[in-house]
């Protein structure tokens, strides 16, 4: 908007600057003097105790002596709450009680056929919340209560409920008065191919309002309740108020956030962004079911300098990040950046802070990688540099990928850390002591994968070189990030419901052993009770599907996993007995590992004030025991892993002997 000559002037003599200010500051009393117009406080923009940041009235004009900040009301308010030129002025204005200039009739024209856009949208958005409280809305809620969002959670993203029904919306709409042409232009309705009436874009979906940085509802997101139904998550068509492409979920309270100096976080989805900001992360933001654009990604640049790109660690989080650093490479800027954070597989932000807190999303954004990371991750992982050639081809992929960065500063430091990097892998293995010797440069020795082949007496014979550093990939593992009985048992827990969801004969095979063991796992348990409703109760739809309608949530998870994907008897679904071999297995192991624990428990229970000698002694037996269950040998026809009798009969042989007491020779 241009404004007119001599409209700026008269907005700052009707404006008080220290009104503005003092609603982020506290005055200090002793040095202010408000009679004068000379107001002192500690500055807003960085930390400190004194007050160094001053303002006069006067002038309309503030300075900081500790950050060096300075400005008038209008930028003020832009940096404290992180607005832009417009909004500022559209602020102040509104406060002072001027009018904005007006526009050419065109585009006043615009802006009112977009108020009016808008109010239709805010009536689509209370019909939504209305539905969800009613009968209808039932299965919805039931659903929001079995993700963890409570009534204050959907009150404040305002979610609703779209019935089943072509027309309820249509209909609710037009009974209010509202024009059928505001109705379709808002994109809550299609027109009919067959003569009818127009017909609503959303049924049978959980509702999301998509507010603009201004808090205008301009679209919606609906959430399929329907397993079946093609797209899971559907967007509004693109309106006059709606461009996808621009467009944040969240944007609004994240713009005042991140001026509050709080990370601005990416996530992938609504729930993720619901789930940061009740875990108090207030700068969360999503993009809308589509991969980050190019105008998207100078938005968030707007609202902070270094977004914190959050994506899930599987197959598909980690093509996302890829495709983003190819989108950012050319635009970046001294001051501009991004860093990623990559979640264990298997987890979103939503698993992430349900499973272990509000500490672990800290932990993970304490951890994020710089861009240069995962462009060097695309290049090197999973790949062997062991000719000239190959080397080659890597350093070809590398430069190219560094001369798209159009900031020479930013172009010339990527090449250093490029060149750090590539040092540390190509860089001969340093001897250790102790250990065998690394490539001298001497003829006749050399390395070969991750061992050496030595020369003269004893060559030919491979030693082991140096420990290499664990793939990103593996770190970001359930076993990597989280090891532990705990881990091991859900990851079992896991692929025992996979097979039974995927071979429904095996279920009634091994009824008795799914109605005994017990999952430890609150999603798990859920999956089981929900399975062994729904084998007997006499519908023919397949299984999963049944299951799908009371722990939808859980199944996703479930064959998200990476191993239960992977998996044999998952895969492939004919083969019916090999199965029922590994499910077998898997609950027979399951079980003596439990029958273990419980054994040693008791072990020590039975112990307890004992001479040290012999209690180490026969928890260093029961800790052997357990090591055989969890590694079971196929040459040991005795191994008491997979007998928890054999083991309980050893134990009770152990305390009867005595065997701690110590003997008199």
């Amino acid at each position: 908007m241009n404004l007119p000559p001599g409209f700026l002037d008269e907005l700052r003599s009707r404006t008080t600057l220290s009104q503005v200010v003092g609603r982020k500051v506290v005055w200090d009393r002793r040095k202010s003097n408000q009679a004068k117009g000379d107001l002192w406080a500690p500055c807003p923009f960085h930390q400190e105790k004194t007050a160094s940041f001053h303002v006069d009235d006067r002038k309309g004009y503030y300075y900081c002596f500790g950050c060096h900040a300075k400005g008038d009301a209008i930028s003020f308010l832009k940096e404290a709450e992180n607005l832009s030129f417009i909004e500022a002025v559209e602020l102040l204005a509104r406060e002072a009680g001027m009018a904005m200039p007006a526009a050419d009739p065109q585009v006043a024209a615009r802006a009112d056929r977009r108020a009016e856009l808008a109010g239709v949208m805010e009536e689509a958005v209370r019909h939504y919340r209305l539905q969800l409280k009613t009968s209808a809305g039932a299965a919805a809620r039931d659903y929001l209560a079995r993700r963890g969002l409570s009534e204050a959670a959907q009150d404040r993203f305002e979610i609703g409920f779209a019935p089943e029904g072509w027309q309820g919306l249509w209909e609710a709409l037009r009974g209010r008065g509202i024009a059928e042409d505001l109705i379709l232009g808002a994109g809550l309705a299609k027109p009919s191919s067959k003569g009818k009436a127009p017909y609503d874009v959303f049924r049978n979906r959980i509702m999301f309002p998509i507010r603009d940085a201004r808090g205008r509802c301009i679209a919606f997101g609906g959430r399929a309740m329907d397993p079946g139904d093609s797209a899971k998550y559907l967007n509004s068509p693109e309106t006059e108020l709606f461009d996808k492409g621009r467009t944040l979920f969240n944007h609004g309270p994240a713009r005042e956030a991140a001026g509050r100096a709080q990370p601005l976080i990416v996530a992938e989805g609504y729930m993720d962004v619901i789930a940061l900001v009740g875990a108090g992360f207030g700068g969360a933001v999503a993009p809308l079911g589509t991969a980050i654009t190019e105008d998207q990604l100078r938005l968030l640049w707007r609202l902070h300098p270094e977004p914190l790109i959050m994506l899930d660690g599987d197959a598909a989080g980690i093509r996302a990040a890829m495709r983003l650093v190819d989108l950012a490479l050319p635009l970046l800027e001294s001051g501009l950046g991004l860093r990623f954070v990559i979640l264990p597989e298997g987890m979103d932000p939503d698993d992430l802070i349900r499973a272990r807190g509000r500490a672990a999303v800290e932990a993970a954004l304490a951890g994020a990688e710089p861009m240069v990371n995962l462009l060097w991750r695309r290049e090197t992982e999973g790949r062997i540099f062991d000719s000239p050639e190959r080397k080659a081809t890597l350093d070809k992929a590398l430069r190219e990928a560094i001369r798209r960065i159009a900031d020479p500063s930013i172009r010339a430091h990527y090449g250093e850390e490029i060149k750090r990097l590539r040092w540390e892998l190509f860089a001969p293995a340093r001897p250790a002591h102790g250990s065998a010797r690394a490539w001298d440069g001497r003829p006749g020795r050399g390395r070969l994968g991750g061992g050496q082949l030595g020369g003269g007496r004893g060559a030919g014979r491979f030693r082991p070189g140096p420990a290499t550093e664990p793939l990103p990939g593996t770190r970001a593992s359930l076993l990597a990030a989280a090891p532990g009985a705990e881990v091991e048992d859900y990851l079992r827990e896991a692929m025992i419901l996979a097979i039974a969801l995927t071979h429904p004969a095996c279920v009634a095979r091994f009824e008795s052993q799914f109605e005994t063991v017990a999952f430890r796992d609150p999603g798990h348990e859920r999956l089981r009770h929900a399975l062994l409703a729904s084998i007997h109760d006499g519908d023919a739809a397949p299984l999963r599907e049944k299951v799908a309608r009371t722990a939808g949530a859980e199944l996703e998870k479930l064959f998200a996993l990476a191993h239960v994907r992977i998996a044999p008897p998952v895969r492939d679904t004919a083969e019916s007995e090999f199965a029922a071999m590994c499910l077998a297995e898997e609950l027979a192991k399951l079980d003596a590992r439990r029958g273990v624990e419980a054994e040693i428990a008791e072990a020590m229970d039975d112990l307890s004030g004992l001479a040290d000698e012999g209690l180490t002694w026969r928890l260093s037996q029961a800790a052997e025991a357990r090591h055989r269950a969890d590694r079971p040998t196929l040459d040991d026809a005795s191994d008491m892993g997979e007998d928890r009798g054999a083991l309980s009969a050893e134990l009770q042989r152990l305390i009867d002997a005595a065997v701690w007491e110590k003997k008199k020779p």
